[in-house]
């Protein structure tokens, strides 16, 4: 049996992947606004910039998954990490969460840091499964979030 995760590939996004960004991102956000009762900040990015800025990464072709990053000083920040709903359960995810201490790795970075809302509560259970810690809870405007770091070795 092959490894599904393994068939993932992942490259930085151009500008021509844009429509696909947002149609990912949209797709995997979209049943969240109901639930917190405004649109998830991801859906809002300027997703044109983030691919000219570097920040976008994205899995398979046609794009099924993709992951926003910024790199800091003493951690890389995991902005937002998106599969097509039509990807789940094919591990695209796990590959992408895996690219991710990869690349602060490369860069030479400790820790990966990211937020999700709280309302979001399927991301609270997965993040710890892949050695994600709670760091604090708070409220950012319209957005109630939890704030996870990972250490890496």
């Amino acid at each position: 049996m092959t490894d599904a995760i393994t068939d993932v590939e992942i490259r930085p996004a151009v500008a021509a992947d844009v429509p696909a960004v947002k149609a990912v991102t949209d797709a995997a956000y979209r049943h969240y606004i109901e639930r917190i009762g405004v649109v998830p900040q991801p859906m809002e990015q300027d997703h044109t910039a983030d691919v000219a800025a570097g920040r976008v990464f994205v899995a398979e072709d046609p794009v099924a998954g993709l992951v926003v990053v910024e790199a800091y000083e003493d951690h890389l920040f995991l902005d937002s990490i998106a599969v097509h709903p039509d990807a789940w359960g094919r591990g695209v995810g796990r590959r992408l969460l895996a690219f991710v201490d990869a690349r602060a790795r490369a860069l030479g970075l400790p820790e990966v840091r990211l937020y999700t809302n709280a309302m979001m509560w399927e991301n609270q259970k997965i993040y710890p499964k892949y050695g994600y810690e709670v760091l604090e809870r708070r409220v950012d405007g319209p957005y109630d979030r939890i704030h996870y770091r990972k250490r890496l070795e």
